[in-house]
């Protein structure tokens, strides 16, 4: 695995080839150390080879692979004098090369911080760590071969474009290609467009539709406020016309009942005083 590792973290550019059959030939070595290790070890290295090493091993093993993929992708990218849409390709492929080895290297130091011993958790973790460092290396490389390949792409048009023979054959290629790409955007574009301007359409409708609603919903509420107003009105007239003749019916009774006492007492005074 330390061989596998120096080969990971160098920097020379070789071809892909080369590099493929340099790892080939590195996991053949481990692969014979491994069965050595597991055929001659005592008790004790046998206990060591446990599913969680094998586990580790493979996750190592495949980082290195995806490393050396993306290297033998950069160098393709570096080299790769057109079209476009190569240069697209072999990128998607680094991407997703990327994207795996990011994945791996989590998963070996998801399986560092899980080992018991403090001692192989910190030599898994600093191995991540490596690898993550060697990932971003990787990276500035690629951007690096991208800006060199398009600068490379960019110069040959240019020159294509100064050459009379190539301008007819690129005018050719556009009348039959770009225009027909050309039209077909634009009518995908329209069709977005037109579809676009229809939900607007529908939405606008439905907000209409929603503004008149509430605005019918207000008119009736107010006019039952309106209505409202008027009985609580009504009911605030009546009340106070109660109320006043209350205050004359009271005042009739305490004045027939001072006249009735006021008959009564002079009555009573001419018949028991019928002198005075």
């Amino acid at each position: 695995m330390c061989s596998l590792e120096c080969l990971s973290q160098s920097s020379s550019w070789g071809k892909s080839s080369h590099i493929f059959e340099c790892y080939k030939v590195i996991q053949l070595i481990n692969n014979t150390n491994y069965l050595f290790e597991c055929t001659s070890g005592s008790a004790q290295t046998a206990a060591m080879a446990s599913s969680a090493d094998v586990h580790i091993r493979i996750c190592e093993q495949e980082i290195i692979k995806y490393d050396l993929e993306i290297k033998a992708l950069v160098q393709d990218v570096s080299e790769c004098t057109g079209p476009q849409s190569k240069l697209t390709d072999f990128n998607s492929q680094v991407k997703e090369q990327f994207c795996n080895l990011r994945q791996r290297i989590q998963d070996l130091e998801q399986m560092g911080k899980e080992q018991d011993k403090e001692s192989d958790k910190l030599t898994l973790l600093n191995k991540a760590e490596g690898h993550r460092k060697q990932m971003l290396s990787n990276q500035t490389a690629w951007r690096k071969a991208n800006l060199a390949c398009k600068l490379s792409i960019d110069k040959l048009e240019k020159e294509d474009l100064f050459n009379s023979e190539d301008m007819s054959i690129r005018h050719r290629k556009m009348t039959k290609e770009s225009l027909a790409q050309t039209s077909s955007g634009i009518t995908e574009s329209l069709m977005s467009i037109s579809r676009m301007m229809a939900q607007q359409v529908q939405q606008s409708e439905e907000t209409m539709s929603t503004l008149a609603t509430s605005s019918r919903t207000v008119q009736e509420t107010n006019e039952e406020f309106k209505a409202m107003t008027g009985t609580i009105q009504l009911g605030r007239k009546l009340i106070i016309k109660y109320n006043r003749r209350e205050l004359t019916d009271k005042l009739l009774i305490f004045l027939a009942l001072a006249l009735f006492l006021a008959t009564v007492l002079y009555i009573l005074k001419k018949r028991l005083f019928p002198f005075f």
